[in-house]
Formats: structure tokens, C-alpha cells, sequence
């Protein structure tokens, strides 16, 4: 193998979150020769995390557990993971452009004194020479960039590069790595979360997201319901959460989320340019909103005028038939 590539993982309720694989897909496409070293941090026993990388195309993991690493802390995950960095030296970086990615790999990059290419879309090949696209200017244009020299570090937009297909039958090395980490200057004495159950918002392949048109929480309800039929996540503008329809946990947009899923329902959404930011290189959009000027239908592949609330049941009741 030419060269070794390390992969961050992510977990999240003791899962791996699907931000991982996608990043193993990442590096093969980057170097289909390369060496996939996938490095996952965290507390108790981490094997059977360490078995999915595997599974999902890595060719060995490295794990570190440790009490100090239960709740994600820059510090404590920084010096965690640049230890593995300084042993493996490797010729590129590759983790998830999630809150904890822009977290940590600006951080990371600023130690390794190198660039970093941060919420790339996708990857092509010039020559050999890999591409990296990432959206600017709130996503209304793309760059490409590449790099000349120095380690290629890289976060990638969940829901953007398909992972590779599960392979039970893979096996490779599992190393557990003792790192002795230094008295942390943030501490987390608790961790309330404000989370509804059911797919994670970021990671969702189908999002229906409420608007000032929903006109209060109840009228989130009707959504919920739409959002369980087809195995969905519930988002929301921040117009919705201003008026507190619901939380700020939801919220999609240039202050919020970034989404990317294969189906975004945007259901009473004008259609601000700050919530465009956040979800139009979805796959494909549909708008539902009684004013056929809504900026929303200017970049919908599919558009409904008419009430929510009489669109909405009649959705769920033709969804419910052929599920």
C-alpha cells in the first residue's frame, strides 16, 4: 500500500454514526491503494465499534478508552488522536464535517501546522490528483480545491459520499492504544440533551421541516406523523423556532443545520436565503406552501400550493398504503 490514511469516527448514544463509513468511502477515493487506519476514542470497551470500521472497510483500528474521553472535550480527544497522528504519520486526515468535526479538525490541522479542506461534498480525480468540492457563498456556487503539499485533511458533509457497502466478512487489526491524558481544562459535569427520538437530524435520508406556516407546536404534529411513515427526521426554519413551534434543536439553515438528505419536505417554508443555505443540495425537495410565490418553489423539484394541514393527512394516508 502507497500510502496510510486515518479515519475519526464518530459515536454517538454508544453508536457509530454514519458520518464513519462515509469517511472510509472518502479516503478510498482519494487513494483506492491506501492503507484505512480508523481511530475511535471514547470510554468502557470499544471493540465492537472498532468491528464496524472493519466491516465498513477499514483495514485496522486503532481505539483509545478512557474515562476523561465519556463526553467529547477538544482537549481530551486533540490529545487522544494526535497521539495516534504522531505514531502513524499519516499521508491524510479524513473525519465527518459534524459539530464535533468543526470542532476538532481546525484544531488539529493548527498542531499539524498543515490545511485543512473543511466540508467537502465530493471528490474527483485530475490526473491522479484528487479534487475536493465544496459549496460556497451559503451554497449557491461550488470551488474546487486540491491540495499541493503537506497532509490532505479533509472533513466531509454527512450524506454526501456514499458509504461502502457492509462486509461482515472483513477482518483486520484492533489495537488498543494507552494515552495518557493531561488534566483537561474543560470539564462536563452533565449533558442534557434536548433530542427527539427516532433518525438524527443531520444524518437523515428523508426530512420534513416545518415553517411559520405550521402556525404553533401542535401544528408540528401532522409532521411527526409523516416523518415516522417514512422513516424520516423532523427539521424546522428558524422562523419556527423563533416562535417557538419547537426547538432550536431543529433548526436547518445558515445558523443551524446543514442537511443533505435524498427527500427534503419543506412544509409552510417561504423560503429565506438563510434556510436555503442549509438544506438546498438536498436531492430532492419538495415545497408545500398556499402561496404559489413562495421563494421556496424557485429551487423545489416538486411543488404543492395548498394548505398543509389538508395536504399533510392526505400524504401520510397514500404513504401509509404503499408502505
Amino acid at each position: 500500500m502507497s500510502d496510510k490514511y486515518i479515519v475519526i469516527s464518530e459515536v454517538r448514544d454508544g453508536e457509530l454514526r454514519h458520518v464513519s463509513f462515509e469517511a472510509i468511502a472518502a479516503a478510498k477515493e482519494i487513494n483506492a491503494d491506501a492503507e484505512i487506519v480508523g481511530v475511535v476514542v471514547g470510554d468502557g470497551s470499544l471493540e465492537s465499534l472498532a468491528k464496524e470500521l472493519i466491516y465498513y472497510g477499514a483495514d485496522r483500528v486503532i481505539s483509545v478508552s478512557h474515562e476523561k474521553l465519556k463526553t467529547y472535550t477538544s482537549e481530551g480527544y486533540g490529545q487522544s488522536i494526535m497521539a495516534i497522528i504522531n505514531d502513524e504519520n499519516p499521508a491524510g486526515i479524513i473525519m465527518g464535517h459534524t459539530s464535533i468535526g468543526k470542532d476538532l479538525s481546525p484544531k488539529l490541522a493548527s498542531k499539524l501546522e498543515t490545511g485543512l479542506i473543511s466540508d467537502a461534498v465530493a471528490i474527483e480525480k485530475d490526473d491522479d490528483q484528487p479534487v475536493f468540492i465544496r459549496p460556497i457563498y451559503s451554497g449557491k456556487a461550488f470551488e474546487k480545491k486540491i491540495i499541493t503539499n503537506g497532509i490532505t485533511f479533509v472533513t466531509i458533509r454527512p450524506n454526501n459520499i456514499s458509504a461502502l457497502e457492509k462486509d461482515e466478512s472483513r477482518s483486520g487489526d484492533i489495537e488498543t492504544k494507552n494515552v495518557d491524558i493531561a488534566d483537561i481544562r474543560t470539564i462536563v459535569k452533565d449533558v442534557v440533551r434536548k433530542a427527539s427520538k427516532g433518525v438524527d437530524l443531520s444524518e437523515a435520508n428523508v426530512i420534513i421541516a416545518g415553517g411559520r406556516g405550521v402556525k404553533s407546536e401542535d401544528g408540528f404534529k401532522p409532521l411527526y406523523e409523516l416523518a415516522e411513515v417514512l422513516g424520516g427526521a423532523v427539521g424546522a426554519s428558524r422562523g419556527a423556532c423563533d416562535a417557538e413551534y419547537c426547538d432550536y434543536a431543529l433548526q436547518i439553515g445558515q445558523t443551524g443545520k446543514v442537511v443533505t438528505p435524498d427527500l427534503y419536505i419543506a412544509v409552510g417554508i417561504s423560503g429565506a436565503i438563510q434556510h436555503l443555505a442549509g438544506m438546498s443540495n438536498s436531492k430532492v425537495i419538495v415545497a408545500i406552501n398556499k402561496d404559489p410565490e413562495a421563494n421556496i418553489f424557485n429551487i423545489a423539484d416538486y411543488g404543492i400550493v395548498g394548505d398543509l394541514f389538508e395536504v399533510i393527512p392526505l400524504l401520510i394516508e397514500e404513504f401509509k398504503k404503499v408502505k
